[in-house]
């Protein structure tokens, strides 16, 4: 299998990213879940969030994406950084649609709690200027950069 084909489908197999954003008060990490369509990854937060101040401030972020691995030798991940911008328009409602596949409790019978917090998000997307992905399997620190453009 192509690296570029390992590392999109490791990409549908997770759900949560860590985002590193850099702002005013320093720098700051939030979990978040996530939806990708190729290697464009897009998440919901509250505009009010210490991410996503920092954002507003700073669009270049860093995240990673892993499952939790007890053994380090079995350890794989990727690392990447990019910049974030907020999805508006028409682009929205697709964005919308795929993370309801992916987490369908957001949908019609959402709990009051979730569908409370969900009228106060936005939605953004991480679009990656690199990706690397980390495969202890292949030795310890085993790390590829992955071609992100299509062969």
């Amino acid at each position: 299998m192509k690296l570029r084909d390992k590392v999109l489908a490791y990409l549908h197999s997770c759900n949560v990213l860590t985002l590193a954003t850099n702002g005013e008060d320093g720098p700051w990490a939030a979990a978040v879940f996530y939806v990708n369509n190729d290697f464009n990854l897009f998440f919901l937060s509250d505009p009010a969030t210490r991410h996503v101040l920092n954002i507003n401030l700073n669009p270049q972020v860093a995240a990673t994406i892993q499952k939790d691995y007890k053994d380090w030798k079995k350890i794989k991940g990727i690392q990447l950084e990019g910049e974030v911008r907020e999805v508006t328009g028409a682009k929205k409602a697709e964005v919308i649609a795929r993370y309801l596949i992916k987490f369908p409790v957001i949908g019609k019978q959402t709990p009051i709690e979730i569908s409370q917090a969900m009228s106060k998000v936005d939605w953004y997307t991480l679009i990656p200027s690199a990706v690397y992905f980390i495969d202890n399997s292949l030795g310890l620190g085993h790390r590829e950069k992955v071609n992100l453009k299509i062969d």
